[in-house]
């Protein structure tokens, strides 16, 4: 299995994307500047760089807690770390991990495999947590609704190029 270096860098620009879709007032936008109590003016006076920035740096954060949901190799790893002989070339652990990966290493690595996993992090990770801010926060059912949706599709999509292309 090879680490594509690259590919959660990219893959943390889909939040972005799909917040640009997700957001716009033909969409969800509106409704959701409404049960946030978000005005244009508040809008407006956001340092956007900074915004975008640190959402972008999320979203990578987000990824690295992804990868292990949606790549179920990357398990096989942790199992592997600290086993005596893994580092020496050719030794019999080397040996065990590696016909593993060679028999199992492609297993489940579809774009549809990781966007399944995704949806349940959205919705078992992303739903309790909106959920609970948004309680003591006394905000609405479509507040959380338009929130959680955005995770889902977003941690479907991610999940899925994660999957298919790490």
């Amino acid at each position: 299995m090879t680490f594509n270096w690259y590919v959660p860098f990219l893959t943390a620009l889909l939040p972005l994307v799909v917040g640009f879709i997700w957001y716009n007032p033909k969409t969800f936008g509106t409704a959701w500047m409404k049960a946030a109590d978000m005005t244009e003016e508040k809008a407006k006076g956001a340092n956007m760089a900074l915004v975008f920035g640190l959402t972008y740096l999320f979203s990578l954060f987000f990824c690295m807690v992804l990868m292990p949901s949606v790549i179920h190799q990357l398990h096989l790893y942790s199992l592997f770390a600290d086993t005596p002989g893994i580092r020496e070339e050719g030794s019999e652990t080397q040996m065990i991990f590696k016909g593993l990966m060679d028999k199992f290493g492609g297993n489940f690595r579809t774009f549809k495999h990781g966007a399944f996993h995704g949806v349940l992090v959205g919705l078992f990770a992303g739903l309790p947590i909106i959920g609970i801010n948004a309680l003591f926060e006394r905000r609405g059912f479509k507040y959380i609704a338009i929130n959680v949706g955005f995770w889902i599709v977003s941690a479907a999509l991610m999940g899925g190029v994660l999957c298919a292309c790490l």
